[in-house]
C-alpha cells in the first residue's frame, strides 16, 4: 500500500496538535503494515507555487482545443505540479495534515491542491464522460487540529467542505477525520483532553485503513 502525506503545519511536532495526530496515525499504521510505502512532503520545505495564468492555459486550453500546443513557459509552469501529481496518482492513501486557519485550510494546502487538480495530470475531463480519475486513491484521511469547537456541518468549518468538494470532484468519496477541536486554552480548559480523544479517533482509522488494504492484498491474491 503506497501512502502519501501531506503536511501544512510549520511547527515542530512537539507544539502541533496536528502533527502529534500524524504521528500517532502513522505509528499505528506502520506497527499493522510495516510493508506500507509512505512518501512525506512537508510544504514548507517543498512549498507550492500560487495557481498561475500559464498553469491554467497549459491544463485548461488542450481541453478546450485537441489541438492546443503548451508553449516553453506553459510547460515550465506543470514543473510543481507534475512531480507532485505523480506522486498522488501513485498513491492509495491521501494523508492531509494541517491546522484549521481561520476557518479554512492554510494557503500553502489550497495552493498544493490547486496545482495538483489539474486536467491531464489527475483526472481528465470532457463533454462525452465527463470527469475520469488518473489517479488510484481510495480514501482521504483529514488529520485537524483547530482552536475552536465545530458541530458537524457547522457552516464555519470551510475546510472539510472543500477537501470534500475538490478530492469528490476526482472521485474520492471517502473522507475519514480525527479532528483536535478546542485547543486554544484561552477558552477551553479540556483542551489536553480533547487532544487524546481525536489521537484515539487517528488510531481507529489507521487501523480501519490497514484492514482495507489487508482486503485489498487479499483480493489481489485470488485475482491471480
Amino acid at each position: 500500500m503506497n501512502v502519501l502525506h501531506v503536511c501544512a503545519n510549520p511547527k515542530p511536532t512537539e507544539e502541533s496538535v496536528s502533527k502529534q495526530l500524524a504521528a500517532a496515525f502513522f505509528g499505528k499504521l506502520i506497527e499493522l503494515r510495516p510493508d506500507v510505502e509512505l512518501v512525506n512532503v512537508n510544504l514548507y520545505d517543498e512549498k507550492p507555487p500560487f495557481y498561475s495564468y500559464e498553469l491554467y492555459r497549459g491544463a485548461w486550453y488542450p481541453v478546450f482545443d485537441e489541438n492546443y500546443e503548451l508553449s516553453k513557459v506553459e510547460e515550465m509552469a506543470f514543473n510543481y505540479a507534475g512531480k507532485q501529481a505523480e506522486m498522488f496518482n501513485e498513491a492509495d492513501v491521501l494523508v492531509l495534515t494541517m491546522p484549521m486557519w481561520n476557518f479554512a485550510a492554510p494557503a500553502i494546502m489550497k495552493a498544493w491542491m490547486d496545482q495538483i487538480l489539474c486536467p491531464g495530470l489527475t483526472f481528465s475531463i470532457s463533454k462525452e464522460e465527463g470527469v475520469k480519475p488518473l489517479h488510484k486513491i481510495k480514501s482521504v484521511v483529514l488529520l485537524v487540529a483547530s482552536g475552536g469547537i465545530y458541530k458537524e456541518e457547522d457552516e464555519r468549518d470551510a475546510l472539510t467542505r472543500q477537501v470534500r468538494a475538490a478530492f469528490g470532484f476526482i472521485g474520492i468519496e471517502d473522507v475519514e477525520i480525527a479532528w483536535a477541536e478546542g485547543q486554544n486554552p484561552l477558552f477551553f480548559d479540556n483542551c489536553d483532553e480533547a487532544k487524546e480523544f481525536a489521537i484515539e479517533s487517528a488510531v481507529e482509522i489507521a487501523e480501519d485503513i490497514a484492514e482495507l488494504a489487508l482486503d485489498s492484498t487479499d483480493e489481489e491474491v485470488v485475482s491471480e
